[in-house]
C-alpha cells in the first residue's frame, strides 16, 4: 500500500468512516501497510464498534479475550461479542457459545451457549456444528436429539472436522440412536484414523481386535493402538499394554507392557493404575516396591475402581 492510500484511510478514519476505522485496525492488527500495533489496532476496532459495526464488535472482542492492546477482560470481550452476535457475526456468535459453555465472562449456560453455536453452525462454522452435534447428541443445553446431532456433525465432516467423524463412529458402534453398524462405525473410524485422530486409531484397532465391521486381526489392532498411544489415547495405551503382555498381534514385549501401562496409568486410567499397582506388589517385570503398590491402588481408588485380588495365573 503506497502512502496516499494509507493517508486516505486514515484521514477517513479520523473523519468517523466506520469502514476506513476497521480497516485501519486490522492494518495496524496484522502489520500489512504499518508496524504492527495492537493499541492502535483496538483503538480504531474501538472508534468502529462503538459506531454499531459488527466487523469491529467482533474484532474488539477478540482482542479483550487475548489481552491484545488492551488488558485482558473475558466480561469485555464478552459484551462486544454480544453486540456482534446480535448483528449476525458468525464469529462471535461462535466465540460467545464457547464463553457461554466455559463460563468465561459471563455466567455458565449451556443453553446460552446451544442457541449460539446452532446460530454459527446454520451460518457455516465447522467447529460450531460439531459443538452443537455434540450438544444434541448428549443433551446439553437441548433436549437429546440424535437426529439432529447426525445431522450436525455430517455437516461438521463435510467441512473437514475429523472429531465429528469419530463421534459418528462411535454413535454407530454403541448403537445411540441410530441402528447400531459396526461396518459404518469401521469406515467412518478409519477415515478419521488415517487423518491421525488418535481416538478414531484407538476404536478402529478395538473393532480389529474384536472383529467387529472388519475382519479379526491382532496384528492391525497392535498396528493402530500404536499409533493412537503414541498421539496419547489412555484406553489405547493400556489396550497396547495388554497385547505386549499377552504377545498378543505384536511380539511379547513386558519391558513395553509396563511402559504402557505407566502411560495410560498417568493420564488416569483406572485399569491401568491397578494394574500398575499389582505389578509393583508382585514384583513381576519390576523391582517389587510396596510404595509404589500403594501409590498406584490409591490412584486408582480414588477414580472409583476396586483392587485387583489377583493380577497374574
Amino acid at each position: 500500500m503506497n502512502a496516499s492510500s494509507l493517508t486516505d484511510i486514515r484521514k477517513a478514519a479520523e473523519q468517523g468512516n466506520i469502514d476506513a476505522s476497521n480497516n485501519l485496525g486490522v492494518m495496524y492488527l496484522t502489520g500489512k501497510g504499518v508496524p504492527q500495533d495492537y493499541t492502535e489496532a483496538a483503538k480504531w476496532f474501538r472508534m468502529a464498534a462503538e459506531q454499531g459495526d459488527g466487523r469491529a464488535q467482533f474484532n474488539l472482542g477478540w482482542m479483550y479475550q487475548e489481552g491484545k492492546g488492551v488488558p485482558r477482560n473475558d466480561a469485555e470481550a464478552a459484551k462486544w461479542y454480544l453486540q456482534a452476535a446480535a448483528q449476525g457475526n458468525a464469529r462471535a456468535q461462535f466465540n460467545l457459545g464457547i464463553m457461554y459453555q466455559e463460563g468465561e465472562g459471563l455466567a455458565q449456560n449451556d443453553a446460552e451457549a446451544a442457541k449460539w453455536y446452532l446460530k454459527a453452525a446454520e451460518q457455516g462454522i465447522a467447529t460450531a456444528q460439531f459443538n452443537i452435534g455434540v450438544m444434541y447428541q448428549e443433551g446439553l443445553g437441548v433436549d437429546q436429539d440424535y437426529e439432529q446431532a447426525l445431522k450436525w456433525l455430517r455437516q461438521a465432516a463435510k467441512q473437514g472436522e475429523v472429531d465429528a467423524q469419530t463421534i459418528m463412529g462411535i454413535m454407530y458402534k454403541e448403537g445411540h440412536g441410530v441402528v447400531q453398524d459396526y461396518a459404518k462405525a469401521a469406515k467412518l473410524f478409519l477415515k478419521a484414523a488415517e487423518l491421525d485422530d488418535a481416538k478414531a486409531q484407538f476404536h478402529i484397532g478395538w473393532m480389529y481386535q474384536e472383529g467387529k465391521g472388519v475382519p479379526q486381526s491382532d496384528e492391525e489392532a497392535a498396528r493402530w493402538y500404536i499409533k493412537a498411544a503414541e498421539g496419547g489415547d489412555p484406553n489405547a495405551q493400556f489396550n497396547l499394554g495388554l497385547m505386549y503382555h499377552n504377545g498378543e498381534g505384536i511380539d511379547q514385549d513386558d519391558e513395553e507392557a509396563v511402559k504402557w501401562y505407566r502411560a495410560a496409568a498417568e493420564q488416569g486410567h483406572m485399569e491401568a493404575q491397578n494394574w500398575l499397582a499389582a505389578i509393583y506388589r508382585e514384583g513381576i517385570f519390576v523391582a517389587q516396591d510396596d510404595a509404589e503398590a500403594v501409590k498406584w491402588y490409591i490412584k486408582a481408588a480414588e477414580r472409583g475402581m476396586p483392587r485387583l485380588r489377583t493380577c497374574w495365573a
